[in-house]
C-alpha cells in the first residue's frame, strides 16, 4: 500500500472508541497528504500565481479546506467560537466558476503563507478534540454532529485531487520534483482499440441512507432505467489514440466542434491536450512536475468538449456514430465488470487511491476484457448531472449539488490515479463544467440512446419553488408583494443611492427592485439554492419554477426580465454567496444595508448587528425586517435578541434589543409593520406580519 493511500471509515461498527482512532487516523492522513502536495510548489512567492485564470490562487485552495471545516461546524452549531473571522470569510466560496463566485481581481488583500499555515494546525487541533470527545452513536448518519466531521475530510479528500490538477497546470518553473510524487510508470505504444458489446440491462441508481459509507447529497434518491445493448471501447482513448485526431488537425476543424467548443477554441486557443507540450515539432507530456516522453499508452487527459470533438472525428472516419458513454451505460460497465464497492477491490487491482502518482498504461489493469473500469483517469460521460427521485439536500452544506443541476455540468464517472475516499466509491457523483480540466480522460460508445436526462428549466426544490412563487408570483388577499415593497421604502428612507446591499436576498426580487434608483446592487445569501435564481434571471433572462396546487399536483410558472421591467437595469445587479455574520472584507461602502426577514434565521444576530455598521458609508441606512419567529434550530436560544423572558420574569422583545444595542450608532427613524403571504398550496398561505425598523448612521 502506498504510504498515501488509505481506506475510507465506515459509518457502522461496534465501539465507538474503536471509530473515534479510525476517523482521527483518516482525518490526520487526509490533511496530511493536502499539506504535502503544496510542498510542490517551489517557495511561498507561488502560492499567489495562478494556475488557470479562472482560478483564484493557490493560497485560496490551502486555506479554502480547513476554513469548511470551522464554517460548517459553526453552521451546524457545533462549535461556537471561530478560530479566524476574516480567513473563514475571505477562503470560504469561489471555487467553482459561478456567476456567484467572487473571482473579481484584487478583491483580497491574501494572507501570508505561514499564517495560513498555523491557521490550519490550529484547525486540525480542533478537529482532533472533537473527534476524541463528541457525543455520537452508530451507525452515523446524515443527522450525526460525526457526519460533519466526515464531510470536511471528503471535502478535503476533493481538493486533495483537483489541487493535484492545478499543480499540474503550473508551469515547470513554479514547481519542484519531489520523491514521494515521482512518477514511476513505464510507457510504451498505444495499444490497438476495440470495440466490446455489453448486453442490455437494467439498472438502478442511488443509494440507500443506510449506506454504510459516507455520501454527498446527490447519491441519495432512485433512478431506474433499462439500458439497451451497446459497445464500449475496450479501452480509454490513449495518447497514441488520440495523436490521430492532433496531428489531423482536429483542433482547427470547426465541424467537430459544437458552440461552446468552439466558444472554448476561441478562449484558450487551444491545439492540443492541455498537457502535451509542443517542443521542436514533438509533442512531450507534463506529469505532476516534470516533462516526459510522450507516454502514447497512457490515457489522454481532456475535458468533455476535447472528448465530444475526438467523438465527431472518429465519426466520421469510421462512418459510424460514437459519443461518450451515459451515467446509466457507466453503470451496465461496472456490473458487467463484477464490481462491488471499494473496500472489496484488492490494493493493486486499479490505478487509484493514490497507490501511483501518475497515469499508468490502458492494457495494464482488465476488468473482464474491458480495462480501466475504474482507476487511471475520470471518464466522461454524456450526462448533465441531475437529482435522483427522492434527493434531498443536507442542511449544512445545501449548496453541494443544487448549483450543478444546471445542464452545464457533466458526469465524470469512474476514478483517477489521485482519487481517494469518496471519490473512489461506487456510489460517487462528480460533475464539472465541460470546459474544466481535471485528471479526466474518456471512452466511447456506439449506443442507440443519444438523448439523455437534461435538468428541466423549471426549478424543482420546493423549498426554492416557493420562495419563487413568494418574491415572483401572484399577490393573495389583497397584499402587495414583500420585496418590491421593501425595496419602495428603503429607497424612500435612503440618503444616497450609488450604492446598495440586499443581505439575505433570497431568490433576488428586492436586488432588482433596488436597482431601479441605486447605480450598484448587490444580493448576497447564505445559500447558493436561493441566489442562483436571481442569477439565472440575469444571465439567461427567465426564471422559471413550480408552484404546489394540491398534493402532487403542481403548476409551471415563468417569469422573464422584459416582463418584470429589469432588461434595462440587469447590469447594475449581481449575486454573491456570503455569510451575514462573517461577510468578506470586500462588501462594503454601501448607502443602504437592507436585511429582509433575516435576523431571527442567524447563528449569531448579535455579531451582525455589531458589525454592521462597517459595512455602510457616512449617512447610510440599515432596513430590517423580521416578523420575529426565533427558533434553536437556526440560533441558539441564549443567542436569541428577543422572545424570551429574563432572569427576573421580565419579558424581552427584539425590537428593544434592537434599539438597545443600535443606539449607539444609529438612529431609528421609522418603524412599520408590513404583511407578507406565502402560497403553501392553492388552498393554504402563510399569513404573516414582519416589523420594519430604519436606522440611519450616526
Amino acid at each position: 500500500m502506498s504510504k498515501f493511500s488509505i481506506y475510507p471509515v465506515t459509518l457502522d461498527g461496534g465501539c465507538i472508541e474503536n471509530k473515534r482512532k479510525e476517523i482521527k487516523e483518516y482525518f490526520h492522513n487526509t490533511m496530511n497528504i493536502f499539506e504535502k502536495i503544496f510542498e510542490v510548489l517551489k517557495d511561498d512567492s507561488v502560492f499567489y500565481k495562478k494556475s488557470e485564470p479562472t482560478r483564484h490562487p493557490m493560497i485560496f485552495y490551502f486555506g479554502h479546506t480547513a476554513t469548511f471545516f470551522i464554517n460548517k461546524l459553526i453552521a451546524a452549531n457545533i462549535i461556537k467560537q471561530r478560530i479566524n473571522p476574516e480567513f473563514e470569510s475571505v477562503f470560504a466560496v469561489g471555487v467553482d466558476e459561478m456567476d456567484w463566485d467572487d473571482m473579481r481581481k484584487d478583491a483580497y488583500k491574501w494572507p501570508e503563507v505561514q499564517a495560513v499555515r498555523e491557521y490550519r494546525s490550529k484547525v486540525r487541533t480542533v478537529v482532533d478534540k472533537l473527534i476524541s470527545e463528541m457525543e455520537f452513536t452508530l451507525p452515523i448518519n446524515d443527522e450525526s454532529p460525526m457526519w460533519i466531521i466526515l464531510m470536511g475530510i471528503e471535502h478535503e479528500r476533493i481538493h486533495l485531487e483537483t489541487s493535484l490538477v492545478l499543480h499540474r497546470e503550473m508551469p515547470l518553473a513554479f514547481v519542484k520534483e519531489l520523491k514521494d510524487f515521482e512518477c514511476t510508470q513505464t510507457s510504451g505504444i498505444a495499444p490497438k482499440n476495440e470495440l466490446v458489446k455489453i448486453p442490455a440491462s437494467d439498472v438502478k441508481l442511488g443509494k440507500e441512507k443506510s449506506h454504510n459509507l459516507y455520501g454527498w447529497d446527490n447519491e441519495y434518491g432512485r433512478y431506474e432505467e433499462h439500458v439497451e445493448e451497446f459497445e464500449v471501447s475496450k479501452y480509454l482513448v490513449s495518447n497514441g489514440e488520440f495523436m490521430a485526431f492532433v496531428e489531423a488537425g482536429g483542433y482547427g476543424e470547426a465541424a467537430f466542434w459544437d458552440e461552446e467548443g468552439q466558444k472554448f477554441l476561441q478562449i484558450t486557443g487551444a491545439k492540443h491536450p492541455r498537457f502535451w507540450v509542443l517542443e521542436e515539432g514533438v509533442y512531450k507530456y507534463r506529469t505532476l512536475t516534470s516533462l516526459i516522453e510522450m507516454p502514447l499508452n497512457w490515457p489522454v487527459d481532456v475535458n468533455a468538449l476535447e472528448a465530444e470533438a475526438f467523438c465527431r472525428f472518429k465519426s466520421k472516419q469510421d462512418s459510424l456514430v460514437y459519443q461518450l458513454p451515459s451515467e446509466a451505460e457507466y453503470r451496465v460497465l461496472y456490473e458487467y465488470a463484477g464490481l462491488k464497492e471499494v473496500l472489496d477491490l484488492p490494493e493493486n487491482r486499479a490505478n487509484q487511491n493514490l497507490v501511483n502518482m501518475c497515469s499508468c498504461p490502458v492494457d495494464k489493469h482488465d476488468f473482464k476484457g474491458i480495462y480501466d473500469v475504474i482507476g487511471n483517469v475520470w471518464q466522461w460521460s454524456r450526462t448533465p448531472i441531475f437529482a435522483y427521485e427522492g434527493f434531498e439536500v443536507h442542511p449544512a452544506y445545501d449548496d453541494f449539488s443544487t448549483p450543478t443541476f444546471d445542464g452545464k455540468h457533466n458526469i465524470i464517472c469512474g476514478s483517477s490515479w489521485a482519487s481517494s475516499g469518496n471519490l473512489i466509491m461506487k456510489h460517487s457523483r462528480y460533475s464539472f463544467r465541460k470546459h474544466f480540466h481535471q485528471n479526466a480522460g474518456f471512452r466511447y460508445v456506439i449506443a442507440n440512446e443519444t438523448q439523455t436526462i437534461t435538468k428541466d428549466i423549471y426549478e424543482s426544490d420546493d423549498l426554492v419553488s416557493q420562495y419563487c412563487e413568494f418574491q415572483y408570483g401572484d399577490r393573495h388577499f389583497g397584499v402587495e408583494n414583500f420585496a418590491i415593497k421593501c425595496a419602495e421604502i428603503a429607497s424612500k428612507y435612503a440618503i444616497n443611492h450609488t450604492k446598495a446591499l440586499d443581505l439575505g436576498c433570497a431568490t433576488g426580487r428586492a436586488t432588482f427592485e433596488l436597482a431601479k434608483t441605486f447605480d450598484e446592487v448587490e444580493g448576497i445569501d447564505f445559500s447558493v439554492r436561493f441566489i442562483q435564481v436571481g442569477s439565472k434571471l440575469k444571465s439567461e433572462g427567465y426564471a422559471a419554477f413550480s408552484s404546489k396546487e394540491e398534493g402532487d399536483l403542481v403548476s409551471y410558472k415563468k417569469v422573464t426580465l422584459q416582463e418584470l421591467g429589469y432588461e434595462n437595469i440587469k447590469d447594475k445587479v449581481s449575486f454573491w454567496q456570503g455569510d451575514a455574520c462573517n461577510l468578506k472584507p470586500n462588501f462594503t461602502a454601501y448607502d443602504l444595508v437592507i436585511a429582509t426577514n433575516l435576523i431571527d434565521r442567524l447563528y449569531s444576530p448579535r455579531l451582525f448587528l455589531d458589525t454592521i455598521h462597517e459595512r455602510l458609508n457616512a449617512e447610510g441606512v440599515l432596513v430590517i425586517t423580521s416578523p420575529y419567529t426565533w427558533q434553536e434550530s437556526s440560533t441558539k436560544k441564549e443567542l436569541w435578541l428577543g422572545g424570551y423572558k429574563d432572569e427576573q420574569g421580565k419579558e424581552i422583545k427584539t425590537i428593544d434589543t434592537l434599539k438597545k444595542v443600535l443606539d449607539e450608532r444609529f438612529e431609528l427613524i421609522h418603524l412599520q409593520d408590513l404583511p407578507f403571504v406565502i402560497k403553501e398550496s392553492a388552498r393554504k398561505y402563510q399569513h404573516t406580519i414582519s416589523q420594519l425598523s430604519v436606522w440611519k448612521k450616526k
